[in-house]
């Protein structure tokens, strides 16, 4: 006997969006649903429920409809989250279900006369012709809370509004689909209620400016409501074709590198130098894009004002309060070369202190812009001569109004430095042909290496940039300001690796003590040296000496 479907309604699939009843069953089935789904946030919090606050309807072929479900959950503590999900009620019999991954049916449902199952509309094709049609034309369809604003961008190009679209089979925090194997759709999952940041700088970088390494912006799908901020649901960009990521590549490279350190030699190929100098060049003309003195204020330069000073420093103070409390806790699960580095660490705090309270008054003349904001290896695609540079959505654990701050490009150029020391530091010390190397060898031919890219990628960044230019003043304040998101960066590294790889906790360790190291060097150059800040204490590195 065939059990009853989960869900039954004598509402025409066509008018549910005004069933309440059948919203609030189905809201009870979308919790279990959901926390099935790599895109859904909230597994690990403790969840109360979840309800339907939403519904957009988008008209299909053949007088059928497909919804856009706003789905808030709630948790016991914390405020909710807000998703989307797509929902589609597919005719199909048995054997076309089988097209349907599993991952994709939500629940078999009898609606009006008619049982089959509600999917997630990803699967649909006709929900995704009309997504991308949507945006080809330029729609606008009003919605009984609102609008969806469909805006094609200078991506998409004429001819191209009616192409066969796949489900990318990527488990991530968002939906991927293709459209002729030309277009990328994202739908973003997890909704915020701003503009995205990606959204805003890909289609900036596109409509504005002439650099044309990153995949173009093709259009967006934006729900606007009066009285409230837009809230980005979809963007469509450019595919690109490519080999691998610059993380990867990387990798290959270091491969090569790896190999000869056994013997105690130290060789890198040319064309490192080469690639590292392209991408160190390509990162420069983005931020010269994106220096717009005439941009619209969410674009425009801006000073180091006293408010983004007190941001900065309370970031900082918070991310070293907790990194202190969470090396002194786990000290103990260290290796010995990693507890060296903590303790040289924990005691440089005065003279990180002094650098960030100077960093309060110091005068800086440079300007600050939108940035990339997660800028490493892994967000740079390698084609076969050149990078694309994607993901412009901002660091992940960030709120969205944070991931627009305006910050010195040197942020970014930061975080591809330190990408470079986690490259040939995870390379050579997780090889099995390096395991019966010495540990301090090992550092001292590992930092050769980062020391030769990282100058390298620097020297590039900075002739792409021109100078003189408005962004820097001099070669002191950059100096300056690239060590201090160096050291946001590292510190900021070092809470994951404490807690999810011990074993690796020596790498951002060893980024902060080549801060430190820098700050030292200002401090004297500068005749800053103050009696009451001891010097970086290095002897605490050597190794105890093992009694014969």
């Amino acid at each position: 006997m065939t059990a009853s479907p989960a869900l039954t309604t004598t509402t025409a699939w066509t008018n549910v969006a005004t069933d309440t009843d059948f919203q609030a069953a189905l809201a009870n089935t979308l919790l279990p649903y959901m926390n099935t789904c790599r895109w859904f946030a909230g597994k690990a919090r403790p969840q109360t429920g979840c309800s339907i606050k939403t519904i957009h309807t988008l008209p299909l072929s053949g007088d059928d409809v497909a919804y856009l479900l706003i789905v808030e959950a709630t948790y016991s503590d914390g405020i909710p989250e807000n998703y989307l999900l797509p929902l589609s009620f597919l005719l199909v019999d048995a054997l076309a279900l089988t097209d349907i991954p599993e991952k994709g049916r939500i629940v078999e449902a009898t609606i009006g006369n008619q049982t089959s199952w509600l999917i997630d509309g990803i699967y649909d094709e006709r929900f995704r012709a009309v997504l991308f049609k949507g945006i080809y034309q330029n729609k606008i369809l009003p919605q009984t809370n609102g609008q969806l604003n469909f805006r094609r961008g200078k991506g998409l190009e004429d001819g191209d509004g009616e192409l066969t679209s796949r489900v990318l089979p990527v488990d991530s925090s968002n939906s991927a689909m293709t459209f002729g194997e030309k277009y990328f759709l994202k739908l973003y999952r997890k909704l915020f209620q701003e503009t995205n940041p990606e959204v805003e700088m890909v289609a900036f970088l596109t409509d504005e400016s002439d650099f044309s390494h990153i995949p173009a912006f093709g259009g967006s799908v934006v729900w606007q409501q009066n009285g409230a901020s837009d809230v980005t649901l979809g963007m469509v960009q450019r595919m690109v074709p490519n080999d691998k990521d610059s993380w990867m590549q990387t990798g290959d490279y270091l491969n090569d590198f790896l190999y000869a350190v056994p013997n105690r030699m130290f060789a890198i190929r040319e064309d490192v130098f080469d690639k590292v100098e392209l991408l160190g060049k390509r990162t420069g003309e983005m931020h010269a894009a994106l220096y717009k003195p005439d941009a619209n204020a969410d674009f425009a330069p801006e000073e180091f004002t006293d408010n983004y000073r007190a941001f900065m420093v309370r970031r900082l103070e918070d991310l070293l309060e907790r990194r202190y409390a969470l090396l002194i806790d786990n000290y103990t699960k260290l290796d010995a070369q990693a507890q060296r580095l903590a303790w040289v660490f924990m005691e440089a705090r005065e003279i990180i202190d002094n650098f960030i309270e100077e960093f309060k008054t110091r005068p800086i003349d440079s300007r600050r812009i939108r940035i990339h904001g997660d800028y490493h290896l892994g967000q740079v695609l390698a084609t076969p001569d050149d990078f694309v540079l994607i993901d412009f959505e901002g660091e992940p654990e960030s709120s969205i109004s944070d991931r627009k701050i305006k910050h010195s490009p040197l942020k970014d150029v930061a975080g591809m430095i330190r990408s470079y020391h986690y490259a040939v530091s995870a390379k050579l010390f997780t090889a099995d042909e390096t395991q019966d190397i010495d540990p301090e060898h090992l550092q001292r031919v590992s930092d050769r290496w980062f020391y030769l890219m990282r100058d390298t990628y620097l020297n590039a960044y900075l002739d792409a940039i021109g100078t003189p230019h408005p962004l820097f003043k001099n070669n002191n304040e950059i100096n300056f300001l690239l060590l201090l998101y160096l050291l946001e960066k590292a510190v900021y590294e070092l809470g994951y690796e404490i807690s999810y790889r011990p074993s690796w906790v020596k790498i951002p360790l060893k980024g902060i003590i080549d801060v430190v190291r820098e700050i030292e060097k200002i401090r004297l150059s500068e005749g800053d040296a103050k009696p009451h800040v001891p010097m970086l204490q290095t002897a605490l590195l050597k190794p105890e000496k093992t009694a014969s």
